[in-house]
């Protein structure tokens, strides 16, 4: 029996407090069960903003899309956890990832280094998240027990394995780095690439006692009735695909309700996603598809 679908939307824009607090009362009206923030500069601090998320809404939970690591002292990021899952209620989900972008860290001073320092550097922050949250003795106490979920976003061998042995959540991206880009240009992989990374998470994750959630990030959001005339905006950015081909990329969902809930559906069977997130500028095209799918 699969899971039942969760919905998530990442807040991306910045906005004063009135606004903020009406488009996170729009996200839990339409029927969202997570309103996220990502982790980048020049968009919105995650964690004043998932307080303020929790203020004005009485249902989703909040949480981090992700935590760009190469940013956060494991210490440090364990206080704004536990104070940030305090202050919602024991409505917090900590998201953790990499980084992608160097330019950010050049922008604030920090060292990139090199994937394998990067992937090093996110495992030691997660053990030590678990050692110092799972401290009696640790101030501030998180609500939640024995942790606050955790997600992790993933996509290549190593990060896959230690989403395998830590992560609550699986969330795959459906993307890629492209090599050499500095400013986190992204690249879809094809529907038959992201089968692999599935299977090789289901391997690594074979021994454990409860299965992780699946996760997956939609890119983009469109009800149409002409799928083709919706995708050819996107092909200029995706010159190694066809339209067809563009269509299939499990990060877009294009066409009509009908097929677009089809599409996640099958998506479900094909790869297990139950939790599916959209960012802020898909969130009310969305609507329609939470509705159709929210007893599916």
């Amino acid at each position: 029996m699969p899971r039942p679908f969760r919905f998530g939307v990442n807040m991306l824009e910045p906005a004063p407090a009135a606004e903020w607090r009406a488009k996170c009362r729009r996200a839990e009206e339409i029927g969202y069960d997570v309103i996220l923030v990502p982790d980048h500069l020049g968009w919105p601090a995650p964690f004043p903003a998932l307080v303020a998320a929790a203020e004005a809404t009485e249902r989703p939970r909040v949480g981090t899309f992700v935590l760009n690591a190469g940013f956060w002292n494991p210490a440090l990021l364990a206080r704004e956890v536990a104070t940030t899952d305090a202050l919602t209620g024991g409505r917090l989900e900590l998201g953790l990832g990499t980084g992608y972008v160097r330019a950010e860290h050049e922008q604030a001073g920090l060292p990139y280094g090199s994937p394998r320092e990067r992937v090093d550097h996110l495992r030691r922050t997660v053990e030590e998240l678990d050692r110092l949250l799972g401290a009696e003795d640790h101030r501030p106490r998180p609500v939640q027990r024995p942790r606050v979920p955790l997600l992790i976003g993933a996509n290549g061998d190593r990060m896959l394995k230690l989403t395998a042995e830590h992560a609550d959540i699986a969330a795959f991206t459906g993307a890629r780095s492209v090599p050499g880009s500095t400013t986190g240009q992204l690249e879809p992989i094809t529907a038959e690439q992201l089968d692999e990374r599935v299977g090789l998470y289901r391997k690594l994750a074979a021994d454990r006692d409860e299965p992780a959630e699946l996760n997956v990030l939609i890119q983009r959001v469109v009800v149409t009735e002409d799928r083709e005339a919706a995708v050819r905006p996107l092909l200029e950015h995706l010159p190694n695909l066809t339209s067809e081909q563009a269509l299939a990329l499990p990060i877009f969902l294009i066409g009509t309700l009908e097929q677009i809930v089809e599409q996640v559906r099958a998506q479900r069977e094909r790869y297990g996603f139950t939790y599916l997130t959209v960012l802020e500028p898909s969130m009310e095209a969305f609507a329609p598809v939470i509705e159709a799918l929210r007893d599916a």
